[in-house]
C-alpha cells in the first residue's frame, strides 16, 4: 500500500540523523530460503550491471533486459466489461496450458477510486466497491490473449498470495463496515480468486479467516494452515495470524467450510519492532484464539486476549512461504507513531515445527550494506536467487534485488511522474511476481496503474 503523503520518508528521516544511507543485515536463518539457487552467490552488489536510461520514459532496467507493458491504467478491458481499473497492487502469476501464465491483480481502489473495477453480475460482491481483481491470460511470448474482471465489488484490495492448488487470495485492506464510505455491506475480508474461470471461486467473502485490515497471506503447503498479515495504520498497530481451516488443502471452495483464526503472542514482546538483533530467538510462540473474528463491535487488535495481552507489529505487510517456513515482512517502524523502537523494515520467519519466530532481516543506518531507498513492502523469491524488494515510499522508486550474501542491487526503476514537473511523484512498485518458468519478472506500477513484463539474462 502506498504510504506518500502521510508518513514522513525514510529519506527525510535520514537526512535528519545524518546517516548517509541505508543497509541490509541477514541472519543464516534465511539461508533455507535459497536452497538449490547458486546464482544468488554469484552476483555482487552491481547485480546485473547499472541501470540503463528508458528512452520511453516508462522503466529503467539493466543491460540485456527488456520490457513490454501489458496494462494500463484507463485502457479498454479486452473483455469489453469497461476500463482498466486503477491502483494495481498485489499480483501472482500461475502456470496455464501449452505455455500460457495467468496473471491476477489486485486494485487497491478506495471508496474514491479513480477508475473502479467494472460491476459484472456473478462477481460482484457490493456494487458499492470500487477495488477488486482482474486477471490476464498471457501466451508464451508474454502477449496478452485476454483480460477480464475477476472480482469485483470488494474494497482496497492490497496484497494476497497464491495457494497449493492454484487460486489467489485477494485481501481487503479495510475495515469499513456497512454504511459507511457508502458501502452496503461489511468489509475487510479475503476472498478466492480462480485465475482460470473466476466465476468457479464468484464472489464469496471467506468470514471465518476474519474481518480486519488485510496485507498479505501465506500457506503452508504441508498442513494448510494460512498465515495473514494485518497492516494496521494507527495504534495498536496489526497482529499476525493463522487460520487453522476446517479443511486444510482442500482445494478450491475449501475455505469456506471455515476453522479457527488465532493471533500470535510472542511472551515478553508486546511490539515486534523492540528486537533489534539480527538473528533473536524466540522459541515459545503461542498462538491465542481470536475472541470475535467478524470485530462486530471490536477490531480484532483492540480485542482482550487476556492479562498476557498479544504482539503487535507497525506496518505489516509482504508474507511468503520458503523451505519450511513462514516470512512476513515489517515495512517500518516509527517511535514517534508509536512503536516502541524505529527501524526501516524487518523481515522475520517463523517455524511452525519448532515454534520458533527468528528476526532474520533489518533494513536500518546501522548496517554494512548500502539501499538508498524507502520501506520494503511487496518481496518475493527470484528463480534465479535471491529475493526482489518493491520499494514503497517517496522519490524515485525501485525493485531491488537482494543475494543470499546480503548484497543490495537495483533491478528496476520507475520513470513514470505524477504530480507537476516542479514537484514531480514517482508511483510505487508492487506486485513484483515470476513466471512458473522463472524466465519472466511481471511487476506493477501502482500508480499510474501499469503491468510490466521484465525478460533477460536472469540465469547469468
Amino acid at each position: 500500500m502506498t504510504t506518500s503523503g502521510r508518513f514522513p520518508t525514510r529519506r527525510q528521516m535520514l537526512a535528519g540523523t545524518g546517516a548517509l544511507g541505508v543497509g541490509i543485515a541477514f541472519s543464516g536463518a534465511l539461508s533455507e530460503l535459497f536452497t538449490g539457487t547458486a546464482a544468488a552467490q554469484t552476483l555482487g552488489h552491481n547485480g546485473y550491471g547499472p541501470l540503463v536510461s528508458d528512452p520511453k520514459g516508462l522503466l529503467d532496467l539493466p543491460e540485456g533486459f527488456s520490457y513490454r507493458v501489458l496494462s494500463r491504467e484507463g485502457d479498454p478491458l479486452r473483455s469489453g466489461e469497461g476500463e482498466v481499473p486503477s491502483n494495481h497492487d498485489g499480483m501472482s502469476a500461475f502456470a496455464g496450458r501449452g505455455g500460457r501464465v495467468h496473471l491476477v491483480r489486485n486494485h487497491e481502489n478506495r471508496a474514491d477510486g479513480k477508475v473502479p473495477v467494472p460491476a459484472v453480475e456473478g462477481l460482484t460482491y457490493d456494487p458499492a466497491g470500487k477495488g477488486g481483481c482482474t486477471a490476464l491470460t498471457l501466451d508464451s511470448r508474454n502477449r496478452v490473449l485476454s483480460e477480464r474482471v475477476a472480482i469485483a465489488g470488494t474494497a482496497v484490495n492490497c496484497a494476497g498470495g497464491p495457494t497449493p492448488w492454484g487460486t489467489w487470495l485477494t485481501c481487503e485492506e479495510t475495515e469499513e463496515k456497512a454504511g459507511t464510505a457508502g458501502y452496503a455491506k461489511d468489509h475487510g475480508f479475503i476472498f478466492e480468486v480462480d485465475p482460470v474461470d473466476p466465476r468457479r471461486t464468484g464472489a464469496v467473502p471467506l468470514t471465518a479467516m476474519g474481518r480486519f485490515q488485510h496485507e498479505a497471506i501465506a500457506v503452508d503447503p504441508r498442513l494448510g494452515v494460512v498465515y495473514e498479515t494485518e497492516d494496521a495504520f494507527q495504534k495498536p498497530f496489526g497482529l499476525f495470524y493463522r487460520f487453522l481451516p476446517d479443511r486444510p488443502l482442500g482445494g478450491r471452495g475449501s475455505l469456506r467450510a471455515g476453522g479457527r483464526l488465532q493471533a500470535m503472542r510472542v511472551p515478553g514482546v508486546p511490539d515486534l519492532s523492540s528486537i533489534q538483533d539480527i538473528g533473536a530467538e524466540f522459541d515459545r510462540v503461542e498462538w491465542v484464539d481470536v475472541p470475535d473474528p467478524q470485530a462486530a463491535q471490536t477490531p480484532i487488535r483492540l480485542q482482550d486476549f487476556g492479562p498476557k495481552g498479544i504482539t503487535h507489529a507497525q506496518k505489516l505487510e509482504g508474507c511468503y512461504w520458503g523451505g519450511r517456513s513462514v516470512y512476513f515482512v515489517s515495512s517500518f517502524a516509527r517511535s514517534a507513531e508509536g512503536s516502541a523502537a524505529d527501524h526501516f523494515g524487518q523481515v522475520w520467519r517463523y517455524d511452525p515445527d519448532r515454534r520458533r519466530l527468528t528476526l532474520v532481516i533489518v533494513f536500518g543506518p546501522d548496517t554494512d550494506v548500502q539501499m538508498p531507498g524507502e520501506s520494503p513492502d511487496n518481496i518475493c523469491l527470484a528463480p534465479s536467487g535471491g529475493l526482489m524488494v518493491c520499494e514503497d515510499g517517496e522519490g524515485a522508486q525501485h525493485v531491488y534485488g537482494v543475494t543470499r550474501r546480503g548484497e543490495v542491487y537495483a533491478m528496476a526503476r520507475n520513470r513514470q511522474t505524477i504530480g507537476t514537473p516542479e514537484e514531480p511523484e514517482w508511483g510505487e512498485f508492487a506486485g513484483v511476481t515470476f513466471s512458473p518458468d522463472g524466465d519472466t519478472m511481471y511487476v506493477n506500477c501502482y500508480r499510474p496503474g501499469t503491468t510490466f513484463a521484465v525478460t533477460g539474462p536472469w540465469r547469468r
